[in-house]
């Protein structure tokens, strides 16, 4: 007969796997060889609720898809999130199904462990940081959290985009620094970049947040926010300064509009990519350049979906007594 499907919810999802798992699990994926460059693009159908995305994966033992919702109008409209989804996970030799996880928190868990995984790589070990934040929503509390796994984080400043996110949403994130240990902890504004080691954006602009003239040399910025080849969170300016890596420089070329509209504009070429998170992990990556800031440019992969899902059914079929190979 076959098993049950295993239903993971969200608060499942988080109660089973750490940031630091999360971290952990994607450089276990790279270190074993998955190579993100042969990764297929996700498909995106307009609806007229948003858009729907898919992104399947396999690798080894296992495979999986993940399919996402992007409704813009659910949390002013109905109170939802913006972003749903669902993640089924399969035997990678028999295709059987045998977890349902919640997508939405299998993307918050994930995403910010990326970005995490490459600050370990492009910060100084030692030292406590000056965090700038941009965002108020669930990415950004998320990135915030897994930050604070890899790094010590002296002061964060969050940045919200309008006066009414800046004196609810920031100031709740503010509290949330403060309650998980970081001593200095304040709302801020784009300015705040001149004096940060740090700067992560997780927000859904489509335009620059900020002048990256004002980024300080070795600092990190670190772009979230978005997939699309319109849409971008950095500036010309910053991009033509950093060293630039990247998830996948297939994956960039596709999706990445922090980097395509400076391409387009003639500020770049495609040889500007410095380097990938696989070239940082396996110790292939040059050295950042120390006079120029870093700036790692995610647009999110199916294989990271997959590599923080089988962490969470191992670990899930760990709590249950069963064996979690198949």
């Amino acid at each position: 007969m076959t098993p049950a499907l295993l239903h993971l919810d969200a608060q499942a999802v988080r109660r089973l796997l750490s940031p630091a798992g999360a971290v952990a699990a994607l450089a276990e994926a790279l270190r074993l060889g998955v190579d993100p460059e042969t990764g297929p693009g996700r498909t995106a159908l307009p609806v007229p609720a948003g858009e729907l995305l898919l992104m399947p994966a396999a690798a080894g033992s296992w495979a999986g898809v993940k399919i996402v919702g992007v409704a813009p109008d659910n949390p002013a409209a109905f109170g939802l999130p913006r972003i749903t989804g669902s993640y089924l996970l399969l035997d990678g030799p028999t295709l059987r199904p045998l977890a349902l996880l919640d997508g939405a928190a299998l993307t918050t868990l994930r995403t910010p462990a990326v970005s995490a995984l490459a600050i370990r790589h492009l910060t100084p070990e030692r030292g406590e940081l000056r965090l700038v934040l941009f965002g108020t929503g669930p990415q950004a509390y998320a990135h915030l959290e897994a930050v604070l796994a890899v790094r010590d984080v002296a002061e964060a400043v969050v940045v919200a985009r309008d006066a009414e996110r800046a004196r609810h949403g920031a100031e709740r994130l503010v509290a949330h620094a403060r309650g998980l240990g970081v001593p200095k902890a304040r709302t801020g504004t784009a300015a705040d970049v001149a004096g940060a080691d740090l700067v992560l954006c997780c927000t859904t602009a489509r335009t620059p947040l900020f002048d990256g003239r004002l980024v300080a040399p070795g600092a990190t910025v670190v772009a979230v926010g978005s997939h699309e080849p319109d849409a971008r969170e950095t500036d010309t300016a910053l991009v033509v300064r950093s060293a630039v890596y990247v998830e996948s420089r297939a994956a960039a070329r596709r999706e990445a509009g922090d980097l395509l509209i400076p391409q387009a504009e003639g500020a770049i070429g495609p040889e500007h990519i410095a380097g990938t998170l696989a070239e940082l992990v396996g110790g292939r990556a040059a050295p950042p350049d120390p006079k120029a800031p870093r700036l790692f440019k995610s647009v999110g992969m199916a294989w990271e979906d997959l590599a923080v899902a089988v962490a969470v059914y191992r670990a899930a079929t760990l709590a249950h007594g069963t064996d979690s190979e198949t």
